[in-house]
């Protein structure tokens, strides 16, 4: 929360009070606060101020202030943008990160906050705005990105134009949005919102839009207005290929000193030790630079440190492309973090916390309104725990089926796969979880994942998997399974064989053996009971327990445990034994027998048991560059999964083996355990308790093509034409079947043969594939000898419905009728998506009709006939895997 300040700027003394955005901009030296209806409004000449507060469901509130410069930004208010910037972040407790925002720079996270995307106006910003009348001014924009979109006005002439990227020529009756060859699909989705925003916002909601893409030619009217508009058509020069990236340098630390001057610090590894308190420090690492100022240090010389800093990106060239951050200390970003080793995982208290509830009443005294932070309240169910459950037991290449009365008990010793369907929106959705005991052996584990691989791949439809680890379940996990009780021991031959030859006890309960479990959940419908190791240092004050022995069984009720735990401990009992009566012990007054059965008494935790903050979620999208992943941040709060694109790489199992490498890097999931649940979601069959998380629209599910085509839908207004003859689809077809992969007619301009035709041969993007593909997502690879076994097993569940070779439901009459003797033959290597020398003039979205059929046999091992009577999932994994997809 702010502090209130009778010296602070009249403009901030309601600053941060209510989560949401808030803009400033500087006019004549001071501040003025922009309604929110002009937070859009940036103009070339002026300098704003954008704080960003969050607050989040658990702790305290965050707050970033971005100080955004234009390109004709007069100094004296670029100086006054970062003093006043600075002065916030006081006001607010020192308690928030800064950015130094840049015209045409801005940052992914600055951008995300003006979504679709942020037009700069040429000018300077005044409060006394007139009315502009006269003839409607053409202009050209360009537009980068995949995620957020910088968008950037050119000059109006055809030499603007490239094959890299989109372009949209706003006219006074039609706005057209030219798709460079290479230009990826995200990067034409993003260029569809900026259209749809600039007929919003310029034309009223009614101005009509004509897509081009660059490489084809058809003779569309379109093609003739746009290229007249340039004076005729003439070839885009083709730009030479961008020179690689160097490698960057490594960070060089320095600390500020009192007069703004830079003293190296030799040192070859760093460490938190060796930033002080009562100092401020620049870590450059080129295109991003870190000020990091300590806790102690005063309000001059956080100023003195930001304006030496300003004045170094300044002095080196830099200032076009380097983003300046400035941190407090204990509000270090995690690629700050990823620069020092073995920093801490512990975060120390914010200062602010503790009187965040005084400042709350002093603005409330002051008449302002003032939204509290919500209290901790349990998750609304995000999924129907009505739905059917199977069971199977994973002993090596073999799986059992289980009994419903043996579902809810599982050994840590094995692995298990559970199967659970349940009503979905309009369908039923099915769940697979892996379930891996703590105690399992590497052979089970990784039979495991395959046979769920298996299942997964022979389903109909596109079911959600996870990989769960014991002790790491998700809460719906056992709220599906509502009673669950998890023994020591296993029954796999390959757990017995391995205690054998380690010559360990084998603890799998019998009636002989004595157990101590622990019981816990939220609810009847929501309860475990865990054994543990039957001794004394077992017990813990905020639990109950079960302690069950040859001659009695005894329930323990810890001092600290709650009159729900002690239902759940009796409802718990019912299900050990329901004929044999407890013998009912509380902590400080058990018998000497209880203690003899543990071993003896021993000291146990007798603290309350304290649940941690749960992080607010947050995004990140998997991206390809020049053959190499990176990881991209995105917030949760800002962000449109739909633009992400996670689920649509080419390479799934790469798309899997990049999140597990994700949970390795500590830098950036920090004390996130590699046992973290991870569930794989595949586009169209995002459960509920997936979307929750975003502003989900699931009627765009039924739109077809590739997130381009879905949009360009929308804004022509046929986003509810779901099939291809424009009827709407029957709703018992599951969505991501129906998407076709033929493109939605659109307007071509011509292309020199050498330029290439498609998207994907550009060496920085994300692939896109327009139906879901197979899903061998975890740590090893389905076994032939296992496939055909779970694909027995399976047959008998209604809920996965296996498709054979004769399924002909999804072929199209298109399909049928394709008169593929009149197709041209072209050979199978000009035909591949990344062929140095593509074929042009070819339906895309079926290269293989255009191959030999003797060359067709050698790469499908099978006849043309053949292929086209298998389903269309099956049709296309199989092109996908000859890259002619």
């Amino acid at each position: 929360m702010p502090i209130i300040n009778k010296d602070l700027d009249p403009a901030f003394q309601t600053a941060g009070a209510n989560p949401g955005l808030e803009v400033w901009c500087i006019e004549n030296q001071e501040l003025v606060l922009m309604s929110e209806s002009d937070h859009r409004k940036f103009y070339t000449g002026s300098a704003y101020i954008v704080l960003n507060a969050v607050f989040p469901k658990n702790g305290p509130p965050h707050y970033d202030i971005h100080y955004w410069l234009g390109n004709d930004t007069k100094k004296v208010d670029s100086s006054l943008a970062s003093d006043k910037a600075l002065e916030l972040d006081a006001a607010l407790g020192s308690c928030s990160v800064q950015y130094r925002e840049i015209q045409g720079q801005e940052s992914q996270k600055f951008l995300s906050y003006f979504k679709p995307c942020l037009i700069p106006i040429e000018g300077v910003f005044t409060s006394k705005q007139g009315n502009l009348n006269g003839e409607y001014q053409v202009s050209l924009y360009s537009c980068k990105g995949d995620y957020v979109v910088h968008v950037r006005e050119v000059p109006f002439q055809r030499s603007s134009l490239n094959h890299e990227d989109v372009f949209i020529l706003d006219t006074a009756l039609k706005i057209y949005l030219f798709s460079g060859c290479n230009s990826t699909i995200q990067e034409r989705a993003k260029g569809l919102e900026v259209v749809q925003y600039i007929t919003e916002n310029k034309h009223g909601g009614k101005c009509e839009v004509a897509t081009i893409e660059d490489g084809k030619f058809v003779g569309d009217s379109d093609v003739g207005e746009f290229w007249s508009l340039f004076g005729g058509y003439a070839p885009i020069p083709r730009e030479p290929p961008a020179s690689q990236e160097s490698v960057a340098p490594s960070a060089k630390p320095f600390w500020i000193n009192l007069q703004g001057k830079f003293c190296p610090i030799g040192s070859s590894a760093f460490n938190k030790e060796m930033l002080e308190s009562d100092k401020c420090y620049m870590l450059d690492c080129d295109n991003e630079i870190f000020v990091w100022m300590g806790r102690q240090t005063l309000l001059t010389e956080r100023r003195t440190s930001i304006k030496a800093a300003e004045d170094f990106v300044r002095n080196e060239g830099r200032s076009s492309k380097a983003h300046l951050t400035f941190l407090s200390e204990g509000l270090e970003s995690t690629i700050f973090r990823s620069h020092f080793t073995n920093w801490p995982k512990t975060v120390e208290p914010r200062l602010y916390e503790e009187g965040r509830e005084k400042v709350a009443a002093i603005f409330k005294h002051q008449g302002y309104d003032v939204k509290e932070l919500p209290d901790e309240k349990d998750d609304e169910p995000s999924i129907d725990y009505g739905g059917t459950i199977k069971v199977w037991r994973v002993d090596g290449d073999e799986l059992s089926l289980l009994p419903v009365t043996e579902h809810t008990r599982l050994y840590s010793g094995d692995c298990y796969i559970v199967q659970y369907t349940f009503p979905g929106n309009g369908r039923d959705e099915t769940l697979f979880y892996a379930w891996l005991g703590c105690r399992c052996v590497t052979e089970d584990k990784t039979a495991a994942i395959s046979h769920i691989n298996t299942m997964v791949d022979s389903s109909r439809t596109n079911p959600v998997m996870a990989q769960i680890h014991e002790g790491k379940e998700p809460s719906q996990f056992f709220s599906i399974l509502k009673r669950l009780i998890v023994f020591k021991g296993g029954n796999s031959s390959g757990y017995k064989k391995f205690i054998e030859e380690k010559g360990i006890v084998d603890e799998t309960p019998n009636e002989n053996l004595v157990a101590l479990f622990r019981v816990q959940g939220t609810s009847s419908d929501n309860m475990q009971a865990i054994q543990v190791d039957q001794v004394s240092s077992s017990l813990n004050s905020s639990y109950c327990y079960i302690l069950r022995s040859e001659a009695a069984m005894y329930t323990w009720i810890g001092s600290l445990s709650s009159a729900r735990d002690h239902n759940l401990l009796d409802r718990m009992v019912e299900l050990f034994n329901p004929t044999q009566l407890p013998v009912s012990v509380r902590e400080g007054n058990e018998p000497d027998i209880f203690w003899d059965v543990l071993g003896g008494k021993a000291e146990y935790p007798r603290e309350k048991e304290i649940q941690g903050f749960i992080d607010d979620p947050h995004l990140f999208a998997l991206k390809i560059t020049r053959g190499k992943t990176c990881l991209i941040d995105g917030s949760v709060s800002h962000a449109n999964l739909l633009e992400f694109q996670l689920r649509r790489l080419q390479d799934e199992r790469e798309a899997l083996n990049l999140g597990l490498k994700f949970l390795e890097m500590d830098v950036l999931v920090e004390g996130l355990s590699l046992e973290v649940p991870i569930y794989v979601v595949m586009e169209g069959y995002e459960p509920l308790f997936f979307t929750r998380f975003f502003s989900w629209d699931h009627s765009k599910a039924n739109i077809l093509g590739n997130s381009f085509e879905r949009k360009l839908a929308i804004l022509k207004g046929n986003s509810r034409d779901s099939t291809p003859n424009g009827h709407k689809s029957s709703s018992n077809i599951p969505s991501g079947r129906r998407r076709s992969s033929s493109p939605l007619p659109r307007s071509s301009s011509p292309l020199p043969r050498s330029a290439g035709s498609d998207y994907r041969q550009s060496g920085n993007r994300l692939f896109s594939s327009p139906t879901p593909v197979a899903k061998n997502l975890f740590e090893g690879s389905p076994a032939n000898n296992r496939a055909e076994q779970t694909t027995t097993l399976l047959a008998d569940s209604p809920s996965t419905e296996l498709s054979s070779s004769n399924e002909t439901s999804n072929i199209t009459e298109k399909d049928k009728n394709i008169d593929r003797d009149s197709l041209s033959i072209h050979p199978y290597e000009r035909l591949r998506v990344v062929s140095p020398n593509p074929v042009t003039g070819i339906d895309l979205t079926k290269r293989e009709t255009y191959l030999s059929p003797e060359e067709f046999h050698e790469k499908f091992r099978m006849p043309k006939s053949a292929f086209y009577k298998l389903p269309r999932w099956k049709q296309n994994k199989l092109k996908i895997s000859l890259d002619l997809f």
